[in-house]
C-alpha cells in the first residue's frame, strides 16, 4: 500500500476511535436517543438528496434501519453512557465473531480451526472484561453486546441484499432510523427540550462529529481505499480502533487501565484478528 493510502487508512482509524470518545462525552450533555435522532437527521439531510435509490430498495433499507440504525447505533450510544469508552470500543468488536457465527448458522459457511480459535478467544475476552471494574453493572455489557449483534445482523443482510452505493446506504438508513430513535427518545427519555437549550459546544460538536466526520468523511475515505486495494490489506487496520480508543479514553477521560481491560481487550482483539485475517470479508465493514 502506498504511504499516502496508509496515512489515509490510519486517519480513518483515528476518526473512528475518536468517535467513541466523542459519543461518550456527547451523551453527558444530550440524552443518547436524542443525540442519535439529531445525528441521523443531519446524515440524512447531507446524503439523501444527492444519493437517490430505487423504490424497490426501500423495504430492504427500512429493515437495515432497524438492525443497523436502531439496534446497533442506538444501543451503542446508550451503552457508552454507562461504560468506559475503551471498554465499549472493545465490546463492539464482538460484531465480527457474532457475524461469523450467524454466517455459519444461516449461510452454512465453513468454520475452520483458526476462525474457531478466534471465536473462543473473543468470548474469553468478554468474560475477562465482565469480571473487571470497568463495567459497573451487567446492563452496559448487555447493551453493547446487543449493539454488536445488530452490527453482525446488518452485515449479513448487506452481504445477501441488493448492491447499494455506501453513502446512499448510510443516508437512507439514517432517514428511516430518525422516526424510530425519535420515538424511543419520546418514550424513554426526559428533559429533551431542556437538554437542547442547555447543550454547549460539547453536545452540538458531538452531533456534527458523529454525523460528518465519522459517518461521511471517514466512510468516504475508507471506501476509496477498498476500491484501490484488496480487502485483506485494508480491513485488518480496523483492529487498531479499539486499541486507540482505549488509549484515548485513558488520556482524555481518565479511564482506568487495569489488568481486566488489558487482558480481556487483548483476547478480543486477537480473536477478531484471527477471524479477519483468515475469513472472507465483506467489502462494506461498518463501525460507529
Amino acid at each position: 500500500m502506498p504511504f499516502r493510502d496508509l496515512l489515509l487508512g490510519l486517519t480513518v482509524i483515528a476518526l473512528w476511535a475518536l468517535n467513541i470518545i466523542i459519543i461518550k462525552v456527547g451523551v453527558e450533555e444530550l440524552p443518547p436517543l436524542l443525540l442519535m435522532t439529531l445525528r441521523f437527521t443531519l446524515v440524512a439531510a447531507l446524503l439523501v438528496p444527492f444519493n437517490p435509490v430505487s423504490r424497490y430498495h426501500l423495504p430492504f433499507l427500512l429493515l437495515l434501519s432497524a438492525t443497523f440504525g436502531t439496534m446497533h447505533f442506538a444501543l451503542l450510544f446508550i451503552g457508552l453512557g454507562q461504560a468506559e469508552a475503551g471498554t465499549g470500543a472493545i465490546l463492539v468488536q464482538m460484531g465480527t465473531p457474532f457475524a461469523t457465527l450467524l454466517a455459519v448458522i444461516f449461510l452454512k459457511e465453513a468454520l475452520d480451526a483458526r476462525r474457531l480459535t478466534g471465536l473462543v478467544m473473543s468470548f474469553v475476552g468478554v468474560v475477562v472484561l465482565a469480571g473487571g471494574p470497568t463495567l459497573p453493572s451487567p446492563l452496559p455489557l448487555i447493551l453493547l453486546l446487543l449493539s454488536a449483534m445488530g452490527w453482525a445482523i446488518s452485515q449479513l443482510l448487506i452481504k445477501r441484499g441488493p448492491s447499494i452505493p455506501p453513502l446512499a446506504l448510510a443516508g437512507w438508513i439514517a432517514l428511516f432510523a430518525v422516526p424510530q430513535v425519535a420515538l424511543g427518545s419520546w418514550l424513554f427519555e426526559r428533559g429533551q427540550w431542556q437538554a437542547l437549550a442547555s447543550a454547549g459546544l460539547t453536545g452540538w460538536g458531538a452531533v456534527v462529529y458523529t454525523a460528518v466526520m465519522s459517518s461521511i468523511v471517514a466512510y468516504g475515505l475508507w471506501y476509496g481505499l477498498l476500491r484501490r486495494h484488496p480487502v485483506n490489506k485494508v480491513v485488518p487496520m480496523t483492529l487498531l480502533v479499539p486499541v486507540l480508543a482505549v488509549v484515548l479514553g485513558v488520556v482524555l477521560l481518565d479511564d482506568g487501565l487495569g489488568i481486566h481491560k488489558v487482558a480481556g481487550g487483548g483476547f478480543v482483539v486477537a480473536g477478531v484478528g484471527l477471524i479477519i485475517l483468515t475469513g472472507k470479508q465483506s467489502s462494506q465493514p461498518k463501525r460507529a
